[in-house]
């Protein structure tokens, strides 16, 4: 019952949303994200905790109107994505500004492939359509199984009407399918910023030890790709704002693990670098980091719960889907 109340919550959301008209769509959202901030509920806590390590030396107070702005940019994602196929090609050629856009095309241009990776900022569904509709570039990506099937069927053909490969998360196949893409010189994107299980790479982020795909790495040491971050983020204008930055090299020496560990690592870096500039515009409302994890019954003292164990390398999505998470 569970699952098709869910189902159908996100039917009306793509069936009525996207005909609402664009004002009375944005003042909704902004309504739900102000009504679910006074709530105070877990995610909104977890939001506020998470901010605190990205902005530090922020007040009570600060994190209160940064998270109240953080849930406001959250359903603004959601309001854009319930409208975005009803969006002319037009619109979304319109809709985003990207910084150095450059280095992705001649990065595409080169033949040799391109891992776009991003954390969870912003709108990355209008950005991938964006790409294939402005750049005309088709791109691969990984998606976790939801529950119900009905509802992961609805992402997949969401994201495949936007002009996007959807290979879904079975293992080592997706990275396989994935590698096959960019040795084609094709182009793969890949939500990077969280990975909790036991394949993901321990980071230092903000200070403090989390884990994050491998796969962005991976992929870039064994098809000779390009990995390049991206960071995205709203500001006062309607637009989607965006910046490619520069690639992340592989190392010269090492083990293929110790490479991995240093490219995540500088991944990380980018990622954190963005985050705080625009850090109402990280959608992160689930425990991030290893020491606010629960420690399992099975586990030795101290070691913590690692949610999303079924997350391969290639992906750039957790297993996880509890809370409010986007797909």
């Amino acid at each position: 019952m569970r699952d098709g109340l869910t189902d159908t919550l996100y039917g009306l959301g793509w069936g009525a949303v996207k005909r609402l008209p664009e004002p009375v769509a944005a003042r909704l959202g902004r309504s739900i994200a102000d009504l679910a901030w006074n709530r105070r509920g877990k995610g909104v806590q977890r939001l506020e905790s998470n901010l605190a390590r990205v902005v530090p030396d922020a007040g009570e107070a600060r994190l209160r109107e940064l998270s109240k702005a953080g849930m406001r940019s959250y359903l603004r994602y959601w309001m854009e994505s319930f409208r975005l196929p009803a969006w002319s090609k037009e619109r979304i050629r319109s809709s985003f500004d990207c910084k150095d856009l450059h280095l992705l095309e001649e990065g595409l241009a080169s033949g040799r492939g391109v891992v776009l990776a991003l954390p969870h900022m912003a709108n990355w569904d209008l950005a991938g359509a964006w790409v294939t509709t402005r750049l005309g570039v088709p791109f691969a990506t990984v998606a976790e199984r939801l529950k119900p099937e009905t509802l992961y069927d609805r992402f997949v053909a969401y994201r495949e009407g936007l002009g996007m490969e959807v290979l879904p998360h079975t293992g080592g196949a997706a990275f396989g399918a994935l590698a096959r893409r960019l040795r084609g010189g094709g182009l793969v994107c890949l939500v990077a910023d969280r990975d909790l299980s036991s394949s993901g790479v321990r980071v230092n982020f903000f200070g403090e030890a989390t884990r994050m795909p491998a796969g962005p790495a991976l992929l870039a040491q064994q098809t000779g790709a390009l990995l390049l971050p991206v960071t995205l983020w709203y500001d006062e204008s309607p637009n989607l704002q965006g910046q490619v930055h520069a690639p992340i090299e592989v190392p010269e020496g090492g083990t293929r693990a110790e490479r991995t560990a240093v490219m995540t690592q500088r991944l990380a870096d980018v990622f954190a670098a963005g985050i705080a500039e625009h850090p109402e515009d990280w959608h992160m409302l689930q425990r991030l980091w290893l020491a606010d994890l629960e420690p399992r019954a099975d586990a030795p003292a101290g070691q913590p719960a690692e949610p999303g164990a079924a997350s391969s390398p290639a992906s750039g999505e957790p297993a996880d889907r509890s809370g409010t998470e986007k797909p």
